[in-house]
């Protein structure tokens, strides 16, 4: 039942039950009438509507889905407070001023909600920005929070002094309690609505889309950024957004002045720090507007159809780099032929898009590493805890059942259940994106959780809840002081953008330090046997790498990224295809042992852990680190630095033969050529 209501347990489900009955009995007490049976039922039935905003606020959006939103559920309790007022023959000129009370309360809270939907049509930029100087754009201050956020709860709760004061002149028969809260209901209502009537003057003074433009392009003139992280993702959460987050500190050591452009709204949200310049602009038209005449090099950590957007300017070379190699279909995308160049990790990378004969040339493809490996520790520098520490990081479900690689609804409960057996610690991190699609993925993701936290019971969990109570707090002060160096205020794309100013520091070493603090303090008081479910952004991916003895993992570019460790690793074969017949179809699989459905090698496979001089695939890890990440020396952050100055100096190049070309190309020639549109550029200009 409490999948049907969408609530998440039974003290939830109780409230959904107190909320429909409460609802069900207001009409029945005032028709009895029973004023202080109305009077309970209605205090439970505010109760359990607020409370249910915060612990289920699925199964309110299911309810207005319904059509039984909040202000229908306000209007169904007035509507039975004057139904029992009528009852209890209260005097006329009671019950006409309660309706006109209640009227026109509605009214006001559709005037207020007309005018908040007004300042946010008024609100809206074409370029939403960090890190750039706006201080002259003149974008007005966004209205104060209790004035526009949450604001139809707040405005509907208005009604409390007339619900109230009309139910003491009922029980007291006095006519003063209603009289008083029908002022105070009526007064506070238009007070809020004057009070937003002012914000919506300052909001009229908004610049306009034009003048917003100028000034963004104004700044980026100033700066003459040369390289362009590109990013879009048609259903951007915090769970894509890892694919530009990792680029970024790499970014940040470039020779070349980068910017980065986002084009969704949620995607600016969830960036992570950055010194560097962004920019969101969602509409196509507002981009093709921006002063990027400068910017030589454009990199694409992702596949989207947005990127013709900005794949259009013929000015700059473009680059996929994508967020990870692996071996899944999405590393050799034939999609990747529209790019000037194509950067892979390693000699893997190149073979794979070779094997896939998408006619991809191969001068077009550049070997930079992964820069992004630096924190990972190798496996001579790894101190074991009194446990053998397993990261199980499963793959999610995929697109398509074609591009499914995930264990976890083949093998992963029994695959957790087998290292539970074997007397381990468990640090389960699954993909972001896990449960998406599938709902056998869900419930084997939940299974799971569910082990864990039992076997976790069984090892004494009092213990370890008191040592997380102990430095709780300072872990909240790190995430809070983290999340306001992101630079990420709470106001709208407006104010956001009012507030962007140039970095004053540079603050990475504020970012690594808090963030080093946070594991260490993190990895202390879990302990060295508790198991862990990893599902936010702390710990990270790669402080999971370092505290883990061996990784069980899918086809995925984790277990590349892994390699880098020379640590063993764990590739599961759901299918139970023949070792060769798997090695050979995916090349991490070279320096993996290889798990079984049914786990049958699993004790076998930890003795790589529990008595390190058997290891046999040792020497394979070594060689397959340098075919699939490259050499370590130059490092991969001076090879990717490279390779950006050889494109950018190659354009720069090109476009200067271009210009020359045109200065030497004949004036009525140039003319005649200038006078005739080119095929298709009417379907480019428009997005």
């Amino acid at each position: 039942m409490c999948a049907v209501l969408r609530v998440r347990g039974a003290t939830d489900l109780i409230l959904v039950l107190l909320l429909g009955l409460s609802f069900t009995a207001l009409p029945v007490f005032a028709l009895l009438p029973s004023l202080w049976g109305f009077a309970a039922v209605s205090a439970v039935s505010y109760l359990a509507d607020e409370v249910l905003h915060h612990r289920a606020p699925a199964f309110v959006r299911r309810l207005s889905a319904l059509q039984l939103d909040r202000t229908l559920r306000f209007v169904v309790r007035s509507v039975m407070l004057l139904a029992l007022a009528d009852r209890m023959k209260a005097p006329n000129a009671v019950v006409i001023a309660g309706l006109a009370v209640f009227g026109a309360h509605f009214a006001l809270v559709m005037l207020y909600s007309a005018v908040h939907h007004a300042i946010r049509r008024r609100r809206v930029v074409p370029v939403v920005v960090r890190n750039l100087d706006m201080s002259e754009a003149g974008i007005p201050e966004q209205p104060p929070r209790y004035l526009h956020q949450r604001f139809l709860r707040k405005l509907l709760h208005l009604d409390l002094p007339a619900h109230a004061g009309l139910l003491v002149t009922l029980a007291s028969g006095t006519w003063y309690p209603a009289e008083i809260g029908y002022a105070l209901t009526t007064g506070l209502a238009v007070a809020a609505v004057l009070a937003l009537m002012r914000q919506f003057l300052r909001a009229r003074r908004m610049p306009s889309r034009g003048d917003v433009i100028r000034e963004v392009n104004r700044q980026l003139a100033a700066y003459r950024p040369e390289v362009a992280l590109y990013f879009s993702f048609a259903a951007v959460s915090r769970d894509f957004m890892y694919q530009v987050n990792m680029w970024i500190e790499t970014l940040e050591r470039l020779d070349r002045r980068p910017l980065i452009i986002l084009r969704e709204d949620a995607s600016f949200r969830h960036l992570s720090r950055t010194r560097l310049p962004v920019v969101c602009v969602p509409r196509a038209d507002d981009l093709a507007e921006l002063e990027l005449s400068d910017v030589r090099v454009v990199l694409y950590p992702g596949n989207a159809g947005k990127n013709v957007h900005m794949l259009r300017v013929a000015e700059a070379k473009h680059v996929f780099i994508g967020h990870g190699d692996s071996d899944k279909l999405a590393s050799s995308n034939r999609v990747s032929k529209v790019y000037d160049e194509i950067w892979v990790a390693g000699r893997a990378g190149r073979d794979r898009y070779r094997r896939v004969r998408h006619a991809i040339s191969d001068e077009a493809i550049v070997e930079v590493g992964r820069p992004q490996l630096s924190p990972i520790r190798l496996h001579a520098d790894h101190i074991p805890g009194p446990l053998p520490v397993v990261l199980y990081a499963p793959t999610w479900e995929g697109w398509s059942d074609d591009d499914c690689h995930t264990s976890l609804i083949p093998m992963g409960v029994t695959l957790v259940e087998k290292l539970l057996a074997e007397n381990v610690r468990v640090l389960y991190k699954p993909h972001p994106l896990t449960g998406r699609r599938s709902a056998e993925a869900a419930a084997a993701d939940r299974a799971i959780r569910a082990m864990l936290s039992a076997d976790n019971e069984r090892r004494g969990a009092a213990r370890a809840e008191a040592a997380l109570a102990a430095v709780e707090p300072r872990l909240k002060e790190i995430r809070a002081r983290l999340g306001e160096l992101t630079g990420r205020s709470g106001g709208d794309a407006a104010q956001q953008t009012r507030q962007a100013r140039l970095p004053e520091r540079d603050d990475a070493a504020e970012w690594h330090a808090l963030r080093a603090e946070w594991h260490r303090l993190f990895r202390d008081s879990r302990g060295p046997d508790r198991h862990l479910v990893i599902r936010g952004q702390l710990p990270t991916l790669y402080e999971c790498f370092n505290d883990a003895d061996i990784l069980v993992s899918d086809v995925s570019s984790v277990v590349a990224d892994f390699v880098a460790s020379l640590k063993p690793y764990v590739l599961t074969n759901a299918r139970d295809l023949p070792d060769e017949e798997f090695r050979a179809a995916y090349t991490t699989a070279g320096g993996a042992y290889l798990l079984d459905r049914d786990c049958t090698r699993l004790p076998e496979i930890l003795r790589s852990v529990r008595e390190p001089r058997h290891d046999p695939m040792a020497p394979h890890r070594r060689t397959l680190k340098e075919y699939v990440l490259g050499p370590d020396r130059p490092t991969s952050p001076e090879r990717f630095n490279a390779a950006v100055n050889a494109l950018s100096d190659r354009a720069e190049a090109e476009r200067a033969e271009a210009e020359r070309d045109e200065e030497s190309e004949p004036a009525d020639s140039r003319d005649s050529t200038d006078s005739r549109e080119p095929a298709g550029s009417a379907a480019l200009a428009c997005p």
